[in-house]
């Protein structure tokens, strides 16, 4: 009798070869024997899908039928061991199929495929540092200290005592890994895992170091330091590479700087400029006057000019941020006029008068 595949399979007769597989995949999870499926209908579905999977087996079956002139094959369920009679060489990369053993099956067995040896790694860590303004604008030199695992400095990492050697370690001998066969419905599958005694590195002391006990490394305080570079903003992150935590038989962590920058009551950025604010007398504001400025080059002598604005700006060229090499942003002044708010007898009669001749 003749096997309808489609239908097996849940698909049209039209469906693509992504659709054939997605729906065999879904179907073999449900059905698979060592998952606690029905070990029968797997069968029927690992059989459509071997044959609707290749071109010249699925045109034949569209021609014939499953009792078309060479016919299919059947066979039945042997447990572990597999189906008899039926043909699997395409699971494992035969040209017959195109079919992915680790691609589909890969979580049945924990993975198809041996996994590979990761580098081990130690933690990053992140701190805080504060500048004032003046630093975040030049840059500085600052220290950081903390607490954290840090390599042995008596046995260097390696959990030896003095100058005693490794030995190999005879759990895995010498390896790093533990390889493991599982017997599966397709065959043998192989994985690989660490090592837990010696931690992948394949060797381990003959004796521990009695400083770290063994462990390679070790809790204390250390101190690192750091250039902060120029124009450097609130929330930026300065990386000190390899400056985390270590562990044994891996590189160390990085350290990741976040800093803060206090508020500056006189000065603010703008681009590669510095904005602050000068208050001057009504007088000097029609007068013209000069005036002592906080920079953060220190103290300067500005000229405001006669017929100065209330916002106006004036431009000090060459005391604003660093850009590269010598050259700098400027120093932008705004003006704030003060009011007075009490004028005497004499002061009020004069800007009366002035007031009359039209100023």
């Amino acid at each position: 009798m003749s096997k309808d595949y489609y239908k097996t399979l849940g698909v049209d007769k039209g469906a693509s070869k992504e659709d054939i597989k997605k729906a065999f995949r879904k179907l073999a999870h449900e059905h698979h024997p060592d998952k606690g499926g029905n070990a029968e209908k797997f069968k029927e579905v690992s059989e459509a899908y071997s044959v609707l999977s290749d071109d010249s087996k699925r045109s034949q079956y569209d021609t014939y039928g499953s009792a078309g002139p060479a016919g299919f094959g059947g066979g039945q369920y042997q447990g572990q061991g597999g189906f008899e009679g039926f043909d699997f060489s395409g699971f494992s990369g035969g040209q017959n199929v195109d079919f992915d053993l680790g691609d589909i099956f890969g979580d049945f067995f924990g993975g198809g495929r041996t996994s590979r040896k990761k580098q081990k790694r130690g933690r990053d860590i992140s701190v805080d540092l504060e500048l004032n303004f003046s630093e975040s604008v030049f840059g500085a030199e600052k220290t950081i200290r903390l607490t954290k695992n840090s390599k042995c400095k008596v046995c260097n990492g390696t959990g030896a005592e003095g100058s005693s050697s490794m030995q190999t370690c005879n759990s895995c001998g010498g390896q790093g890994k533990i390889r493991e066969t599982k017997r599966s419905f397709f065959g043998p599958i192989v994985t690989e895992k660490i090592c837990e005694v010696c931690e992948g590195l394949g060797q381990i002391p003959k004796h521990k170091c009695s400083s770290c006990s063994g462990l390679g490394i070790s809790k204390k305080e250390e101190s690192f330091s750091v250039s902060i570079p120029a124009d450097i903003n609130d929330g930026e992150t300065v990386r000190l590479t390899g400056a985390g935590e270590s562990v044994k038989g891996g590189s160390s962590g990085d350290l990741y700087i976040k800093i803060r920058v206090r508020k500056d009551h006189l000065f603010k950025k703008e681009g590669k400029n510095l904005i602050t604010e000068l208050n001057i007398k009504l007088t000097d504001a029609v007068l013209g006057a000069k005036y002592s400025l906080k920079t953060l080059d220190g103290d300067i002598e500005l000229s405001v000019p006669a017929g100065a604005e209330f916002g106006q700006i004036l431009r000090i060229r060459g005391k604003g941020i660093p850009i590269s090499g010598d050259r700098r942003g400027d120093l932008l002044v705004k003006l704030n006029i003060k009011i007075p708010s009490r004028l005497s007898k004499q002061a009020k009669k004069d800007f009366e008068e002035l007031r009359g001749e039209g100023l």
